[in-house]
């Protein structure tokens, strides 16, 4: 496949660090706009491994292909260890990394890692509630709850019901979307970050944020795992029903983008804000468009999509810094945090798949 040279700058970039995360992987956001080299602890490795797969795919080079099948060892070796797999990030751990993997090569010991996964998932899906809890111990009050961004956990359970015939994964999945799709978008199309439970009945207490800038304002990265979560699950289910609310939450987001079409942090501000924009809230609602865009047509958000991504590739690609080792400029972690806009790797990841999808519309999802 020949590149064009946004795609083939973002390739060579990658090919260029390997060795420099042989024996880690990227930390979840930059510093000065190079990543130092961690541990495998976090919700964000398999973004990584995604990363390496795509350009696998796009090269053919066995470069790419044997540093991602040695990611994916270091990913196996912490699923058999149970080690920091007490969250629901699994389908960003292991979606992107052993599924893709399996799916690729048709590794089998690649899917034992990813069914383990998806039973580790499963281990968080409250009957009380039906919904998949976010952090914490399952017995706290305090922590029962979802969080938006588990919509792209939970195609790792669609998966792991297509490959076994066994329903208990996708049935948890398809009640835990229609969970999040009566309480976390609001009457205007926005959303919350996070939903509170009654823990005893199950009862649904509230809305609020974790990295937003208010409970009742509307966190720009939620509001794209909200269009991909989304899309990813019309793409498994073709439930009608999703169809209305994904295009109210796709029009509020694109109702809220400013100028250059790559939003704030935070959709309540808009053009003359001096806050922090965040690339990997683009990135994410591109894949999202542009995946919906095979069910149904939408003119408008395509449009839309299709300007983001110029926007991204002209003006927040790190092309100008030569020591960078990361892909996308202006992404916020958690702005709540102090954070400042650096490199992120779930945006580097989400840029480069969108990166993928132009170059190939018929691509086949790692998701």
């Amino acid at each position: 496949m020949e590149h064009n040279i946004v795609t083939q700058n973002a390739i060579n970039r990658i090919k260029t660090n390997l060795s420099y995360f042989e024996k880690g992987f990227p930390a979840e956001q930059s510093k000065d706009y190079i990543y130092p080299v961690s541990g495998n602890n976090s919700w964000t490795e398999g973004f990584y491994s995604g990363i390496l797969w795509l350009c696998y795919e796009m090269t053919h080079d066995d470069a790419f292909r044997k540093s991602a099948e040695l990611h994916d060892e270091y990913m196996k070796e912490r699923m058999n260890n149970r080690h920091h797999t007490e969250h629901h990030d699994m389908g960003f751990l292991y979606t992107l990394s052993s599924v893709a993997e399996y799916r690729l090569t048709g590794s089998e010991e690649a899917k034992k890692t990813a069914l383990l996964a998806a039973d580790c998932l499963l281990e968080r899906f409250h009957s009380v509630g039906e919904f998949i809890q976010a952090w914490g111990p399952l017995d706290d009050q305090n922590s029962y709850r979802l969080i938006i961004d588990c919509l792209l956990n939970i195609p790792l359970l669609y998966w792991a019901s297509e490959v076994t015939g066994d329903n208990k994964y996708r049935a948890a999945a398809l009640a835990h979307l229609y969970t999040t799709m009566k309480v976390i978008v609001r009457e205007d199309g926005s959303t919350f970050h996070t939903y509170f439970f009654d823990i005893t009945n199950g009862k649904p207490l509230c809305g609020t944020t974790h990295q937003g800038y208010a409970d009742n304002s509307c966190w720009a990265r939620g509001q794209a795992w909200g269009i991909y979560g989304l899309a990813l699950s019309y793409h498994y289910t073709k439930e009608e029903r999703i169809l209305p609310l994904w295009e109210k939450v796709t029009e509020y987001f694109v109702a809220h983008l400013p100028s250059d079409n790559v939003p704030y942090w935070d959709l309540t501000f808009c053009d003359g804000s001096c806050e922090p924009r965040d690339t990997s809230a683009a990135a994410i609602a591109i894949c999202g468009i542009w995946e919906m865009e095979k069910y149904s047509t939408h003119p408008k958000f395509m449009k839309a999509a299709n300007t983001m991504m110029n926007s991204l590739k002209k003006n927040y690609t790190t092309e100008h810094l030569r020591e960078s080792n990361g892909l996308l400029t202006d992404g916020m972690y958690n702005r709540n945090e102090g954070h400042e806009p650096e490199c992120n790797i779930w945006g580097d990841y989400f840029y480069m798949e969108a990166l993928m999808r132009e170059e190939n519309p018929h691509w086949n999802l790692y998701w």
